[in-house]
Order: structure tokens, then C-alpha cells, then sequence
């Protein structure tokens, strides 16, 4: 037996941090580790996992919509179009997490997304490693790959900001580069 924890709202066996709060679940169940393609889809996903750095993944996912309604709906090319102005605004909005260096950030990793060859999807899928048997423990899980520490050398090397190798892992799992829900979890295998 691993380490999934059984739901009390329905009983279902979850990787233990996707048991409650119920935003918590819904993420756990419904996108976390399902696999995203599409420019803007994984700019939105390295943006918010930048933002996270530092923070709980709780808060950014409480606040995703006010992101996604400040940072126009995660579109790159409308994002590495914004002015000084826009970024003052960004400050302003309480609705996001107002940390400057985050925000100048993604908009700089905008431009960068929008100056890539081939695009963001192509690039960060071009890292997935081959897929593994799911983790039975937490402790199984790790937080640094040889994948996720290319990937993060691969961005910076195209000017993105706030996308170290832990940060790299985590929009990984995210985004179902790799599979990291409990063996014992639910959840399909994607």
C-alpha cells in the first residue's frame, strides 16, 4: 500500500495533497498531471508555476482566474506587447500575487516564448522523458530531474526568468510530462 489517502467526501484514494480543500481536489482530479499542449496552455502553466515559487500552490490556484484575466488570458503574443504601464497595473491588481520581479518575468518570458523557434509546446515537450511507473510514496516523488534541469538551462538559454529545475519538475507534473499521481491514486494513467 502507498501513500494515497482516501477522500471523506466520496472515498476515493488520492495523492495526499490533492485530498482537500476542494479546489484542491478538483485540480488533483481533473488536471494535474494530464497532459497540455498548445503555446499559451504551458506559457499560462510556467507563468503560474513562477509566480507559485516561494508561495502555496493553494494561492495561486485561487487566484488563477484574476491571472488569467490579467495577463489576458495567458496569450503570449498579447503579453510580450505589454508596456511599463501595464506592468504598474499589474502591481496594482490585488487580485494576482504583486511581486515585480514575478511580473516582469513573465512578461519578459512572454517575448521570449514569442521569439522561439517552433514554439513553447514543441520546446518544453521536447524534454519529456520516457515514461516511469508511478511513484507507491510521496518520498518516491522527485522535485529535481536530469529532464527538468535541461529544460530549465533550455529556457533561460532563451531568456526566461524563474524557471529553475524545480520549477521545471513541477510544470513537468503539471502539465502530464510525467506522471507523478500515487500508484495507488485514482486517477487514470493518462
Amino acid at each position: 500500500m502507498g501513500d494515497a489517502v482516501a477522500g471523506e467526501v466520496d472515498g476515493l484514494a488520492r495523492c495526499p495533497w490533492g485530498v482537500a480543500p476542494e479546489i484542491y481536489r478538483e485540480y488533483h482530479d481533473q488536471e494535474w498531471g494530464r497532459p497540455v499542449r498548445g503555446d499559451d496552455a504551458l506559457f499560462e502553466r510556467v507563468s503560474l508555476e513562477a509566480f507559485q515559487s516561494g508561495l502555496s500552490w493553494l494561492v495561486i490556484l485561487r487566484k488563477r482566474e484574476a491571472f488569467r484575466k490579467a495577463f489576458e488570458g495567458f496569450a503570449i503574443v498579447k503579453v510580450a506587447a505589454f508596456t511599463e504601464a501595464d506592468s504598474e497595473r499589474l502591481l496594482a491588481d490585488e487580485g494576482i500575487v504583486r511581486n515585480r520581479l514575478k511580473i516582469d518575468a513573465t512578461i519578459a518570458n512572454a517575448k521570449a516564448a514569442a521569439d522561439l523557434d517552433g514554439g513553447l509546446s514543441d520546446l518544453v515537450w521536447s524534454f519529456a522523458p520516457e515514461r516511469r511507473a508511478r511513484p507507491k510514496r510521496i518520498a518516491d516523488v522527485p522535485a529535481v530531474t536530469p529532464e527538468s534541469t535541461a529544460l530549465s538551462k533550455a529556457l533561460k538559454k532563451r531568456g526566461f526568468k524563474f524557471v529553475g529545475p524545480t520549477t521545471a519538475y513541477a510544470m513537468m507534473q503539471a502539465v502530464g510530462m510525467v506522471d507523478d499521481h500515487l500508484a495507488d491514486c485514482h486517477v487514470p494513467e493518462a
